[in-house]
């Protein structure tokens, strides 16, 4: 009978042991998880699409103004601030006010904010380019706001996020990328960020140094196709 209680309670000791592990597991996985993708971005290389230092083609894609705008059209530019965004990703709604600050920032010295929403208006109606004309208005975005018609451009790019930056130079050579990824470490809390990648970025190629951090995981919504 002992013996029997004995290997009772070494059954029970068993699973609680057992359960602990797994719950401590989930509670580390979940932590991981929320580090990863939220206050830390972790460096990132596309497989498809630009690398840091790859020289990028002009393109020319439909503002909401109803005009056609390329990187050429920004004649007195020394690079971009260049955006993957949207209207519908809480992710790029949370980075507008950013995005607009960037533009007011850095459009007087030369890299102003190019915003391209590259997602599928069948897939996601509120990103048509009707719904874009509202929310550019809505804003007051100081920038242009591009519809990737047929998305051919982003492909090019290798975005994968909105919002997916790129912070572009020109060069004697053409256009070349300098950063890719994220626009900071705080999507939640702009009064919270502690690094400011974009920001770092363009300070470097406005005095004529190199970035530093090049590359950094974009943080947000896939891209709807």
């Amino acid at each position: 009978m002992k013996t029997l209680k004995l290997a009772v309670l070494a059954v029970l000791f068993v699973a609680a042991s057992c359960t602990d592990k797994k719950n401590a597991d989930a509670t580390s996985s979940a932590a991981k998880v929320v580090a990863e993708n939220v206050s830390t971005p972790k460096k990132e290389t596309v497989a498809n699409g630009y690398q840091v230092g790859d020289m990028v083609k002009d393109f020319s894609l439909k503002n909401v103004d109803g005009k056609m705008v390329s990187m050429n059209s920004f004649k007195d530019a020394k690079g971009f601030i260049l955006t993957f965004t949207c209207n519908t990703c809480p992710y790029s709604v949370a980075y507008e006010d950013r995005l607009i600050e960037l533009d007011k920032k850095y459009a007087s010295k030369g890299y102003p904010v190019i915003a391209i929403n590259p997602n599928s208006p069948e897939a996601r109606p509120d990103d048509s380019f009707e719904k874009m004309q509202v929310r550019a208005k809505e804003k007051g975005f100081t920038f242009p706001y591009m519809l990737d018609e047929g998305q051919k451009i982003y492909p090019v790019f290798g975005a994968t996020r909105t919002p997916h930056m790129y912070v572009i130079a020109k060069t004697d050579k053409g256009y070349q990328v300098k950063y890719i990824g994220a626009i900071d470490d705080n999507y939640k809390d702009a009064e919270a960020v502690s690094k400011r990648y974009v920001e770092d970025a363009v300070d470097a190629l406005l005095a004529g140094k190199e970035v530093e951090v090049k590359t950094t995981k974009a943080i947000g919504c896939s891209i709807k196709v």
